[in-house]
């Protein structure tokens, strides 16, 4: 049971990046998907996350710029990243719990994305 998130790298200021978040051992479809990042020397923040339903909610720092989905099959969930921002720099991970669960039963192993010009 393993979660994988893929898609960081390094863009320009006002760029965009898809991070995906998928899953081997069990199916997203039943989760709540997370996506948290930590800055260096910052603690670890949410950005935003999806809910069975696919209900999402925002940090304020990205609203209008970050967009979290299901694909059509609920074998992954995506994080659209546009208008980057240097701030946005940090090793973004996503996180899966059941809805009945109160914590993330599974981590992703961890995605940078750098933001610089």
């Amino acid at each position: 049971v393993q979660l994988q998130a893929s898609g960081g790298g390094l863009v320009q200021p006002g760029g965009s990046l898809r991070l995906s978040c998928t899953a081997s051992g069990f199916t997203l479809r039943y989760y709540s998907i997370a996506w948290f990042r930590q800055a260096p020397g910052e603690e670890r923040e949410p950005v935003s996350c999806i809910s069975t339903s696919n209900s999402s909610i925002y940090v304020d720092s990205v609203k209008g710029r970050f967009t979290i989905s299901r694909d059509n099959a609920g074998n992954a969930v995506c994080l659209q990243m546009n208008s980057l921002k240097p701030e946005d720099t940090a090793v973004y991970y996503c996180a899966a719990r059941l809805p009945i669960r109160a914590s993330y039963d599974y981590w992703g192993q961890g995605t940078q994305v750098t933001v610089s010009s």
